[in-house]
């Protein structure tokens, strides 16, 4: 008699599916919450388009990535947040000396850009992520002790600056996602998806390039110092 876990032969073959990669290089870039077409990610990814075909639509029949089409053009994303968490927290194990330099005055502005703000799939990351993490903690508004977890003022909080709480669904309100580039956890969750749309929405924040670099503009400087003492110092080194 067998005593196998039954999860074993669902996990080697999403491993599988994630142990490429070119594969893994469509996941990291869909990392940005947004829909892809598949000849943006062949480009993104150095491949013919046919090959890249041949990769989505193994990564579609294992349910790691959704498709809609739009008359000619195919869209893929990733499934939704736990396969974001999935490749974050992947990610996250290499050590950013692990990986070779920029080769480029180009890459390593876009590397600096991303380390200074960028999303993480929904949600802020970088030293962006980390000053507004850092900020809800330092005020009292998230709980670090044993994991994440928003006091009642930091509930407060978010009724206060006009950001609303979707918390009827199964995901965790907030949760500490590591950070790459800091190696510290950042706020993640319902609550941290919030906050990255309203600061998009209303112009705090900002896309820059083709990557998940974000920028904080000059109105999201003065609202980060209203609501949560942020320097703007801080947001531009």
């Amino acid at each position: 008699m067998t005593t196998r876990d039954p999860r074993a032969p669902l996990l080697a073959r999403l491993a599988g599916l994630i142990a490429d990669e070119t594969r893994a290089a469509c996941l990291l870039a869909l990392l940005d919450g947004r829909a892809w077409t598949a000849g943006e990610l062949a480009r993104h990814a150095g491949v013919a388009a046919s090959t890249l075909s041949e990769h989505l639509g193994k990564l579609v029949a294992g349910g790691v990535l959704t498709e809609e089409r739009q008359g000619r053009h195919r869209y893929v994303r990733l499934a939704d947040a736990r396969i974001a968490q999935l490749v974050e927290d992947l990610a996250a194990q290499v050590a950013p000396g692990d990986v070779a330099g920029p080769r480029s005055l180009r890459a390593s502005s876009a590397g600096s850009a991303m380390a200074r703000g960028r999303t993480c799939y929904d949600h802020l990351a970088g030293r962006l992520g980390i000053a507004v993490t850092d900020a809800f903690t330092a005020r009292g508004l998230l709980l670090q002790d044993t994991g994440f977890a928003l006091t009642d003022a930091g509930l407060r909080w978010f009724e206060g600056a006009g950001i609303a709480l979707d918390r009827a669904g199964r995901r965790p309100l907030v949760r500490a996602c590591l950070d790459w580039t800091e190696r510290r956890p950042h706020l993640a969750g319902t609550a941290g998806a919030a906050l990255c749309r309203h600061a998009l929405d209303t112009g705090w924040c900002e896309r820059i390039g083709s990557e998940r670099a974000v920028r904080v503009t000059p109105a999201g400087e003065r609202a980060l110092a209203e609501l949560l003492g942020i320097d703007a110092r801080t947001l531009r080194c």
